[in-house]
C-alpha cells in the first residue's frame, strides 16, 4: 500500500498537534454488519463470530490547538492493514467549530459539532461485579476504582440551532483517599493508528497515528443510553428544502453510530495526565485514481 504526502492545517499550525487532558477509552463488541456500513469496501473487517471490536473515546481537552473542548469518537470497528490493524471512526462529535473544521478538512474525519451537557451526582458505593473477576484474571483488578460520584454526559448533535440527542454516558468517578499519583495507574506510552477519509470533505483515504502518554487504570464501563426519542423534532418540516435522500442518509449514519454506542461494553480504560500527539495524516489512496485493493 503506497503512502503519499502528508496534509497540513494552517489553522492548527504545523503538525504534530498536541492535545492535553483526560479521556475514557471504552471497548465494545460491535456487530460486524453495523461496522461494515461505515468501513470502505477496500478494507477487510477484523471480526470473529459476527462481531468486531469498536467502542468510543470520550475526551476532555484542557489544552489543544483549538483550545478547551470535548470530543466523542465513535469507533465502528477494526480493519486489517498488514502487518497491523487500525481503527475506523464512525462519527466524531466535538463542541468546537475549529476542531470540527480541522477534523473534516485535514484529518478526513466524519466530524460534527455537538453539545456536551455534564451533570455530577453523588452515588453510594457499589460492590464489585462479575467484571471485576475477569479484570483480576488479567491483572487489572487491583486498579479498578470504586465509584463515589456519577457524571452524566449528554451528547447532542447540532445542526444550526437544532439539536438531536445522540446518547447519554454515565461515568463513574472516584477520588483517591490519600494524595498519591498511584491511584491513577501506571504511566504508559502507546500508539493508536487509524484510517480516515472517504468523506464529502476529504474523499482521499488517509492514515494517521495518535501517540499517547498518560497514566491509565481500568474502571467500570460507563453506562450508555440512547436518545429519548427515535426521530428528531422538526418544527419547520413544511419548509424543509433538504432532499429526503440526503436526510435519510444522514439519519441512517447517525442511528448506526448510536447502535455502536449501545453495543455491549467489555472493558474501559481511564486516561489521566493525557498528552496526545497527532501526526499529520498521510494520503494512502487518491480516490481520483484507481480504487485501493487490500488482500
Amino acid at each position: 500500500m503506497e503512502v503519499g504526502e502528508s496534509k497540513r492545517s494552517s489553522g492548527y499550525g504545523m503538525p504534530p498537534w498536541i492535545f492535553k487532558g483526560s479521556a475514557l477509552y471504552q471497548l465494545h463488541l460491535v456487530k460486524a454488519e453495523t461496522a461494515r456500513a461505515f468501513i470502505p469496501k477496500e478494507f477487510k473487517l477484523v471480526e470473529a463470530f459476527g462481531y468486531t471490536l469498536g467502542g468510543f473515546f470520550l475526551a476532555s481537552y484542557e489544552d489543544s490547538p483549538a483550545g478547551v473542548f470535548d470530543e466523542l469518537v465513535v469507533i465502528a470497528g477494526i480493519v486489517w492493514n498488514p502487518p497491523t490493524s487500525c481503527a475506523w471512526a464512525a462519527r466524531v462529535l466535538v463542541n468546537s467549530d475549529d476542531a470540527c473544521d480541522h477534523g473534516r478538512k485535514h484529518v478526513g474525519l466524519p466530524s460534527q459539532v455537538a453539545r456536551f451537557t455534564k451533570r455530577i451526582t453523588a452515588v453510594q458505593g457499589q460492590p464489585k461485579g462479575k467484571s471485576t473477576s475477569f479484570l483480576n484474571m488479567i491483572g487489572l483488578g487491583t486498579t479498578l476504582c470504586s465509584p463515589t460520584d456519577s457524571m452524566d454526559v449528554q451528547v447532542s448533535e447540532m445542526e444550526g440551532p437544532a439539536a438531536t440527542d445522540i446518547c447519554n454516558i454515565k461515568l463513574a468517578t472516584s477520588v483517591p483517599k490519600i494524595k498519591s499519583v498511584k491511584w491513577m495507574g501506571p504511566a504508559i506510552k502507546m500508539s493508536l493508528p487509524s484510517f480516515s477519509g472517504h468523506t464529502d470533505h476529504n474523499p482521499n483515504l488517509l492514515k494517521y497515528s495518535c501517540h499517547i502518554e498518560c497514566r491509565v487504570r481500568a474502571v467500570e464501563p460507563a453506562k450508555v443510553s440512547g436518545p429519548s426519542f427515535a426521530l428528531k423534532e422538526d418544527s419547520q418540516h413544511n419548509c424543509q428544502t433538504i432532499s429526503s435522500a440526503n436526510e435519510e442518509l444522514r439519519d441512517n449514519g447517525r442511528n448506526l453510530s448510536i447502535s455502536v454506542m449501545l453495543s455491549k461494553p467489555i472493558m474501559a480504560l481511564e486516561f489521566n495526565c493525557l498528552k496526545m500527539r497527532v501526526e499529520a495524516p498521510l494520503v494512502v489512496s487518491n480516490c481520483s485514481e484507481s480504487p485501493l485493493k487490500v488482500s
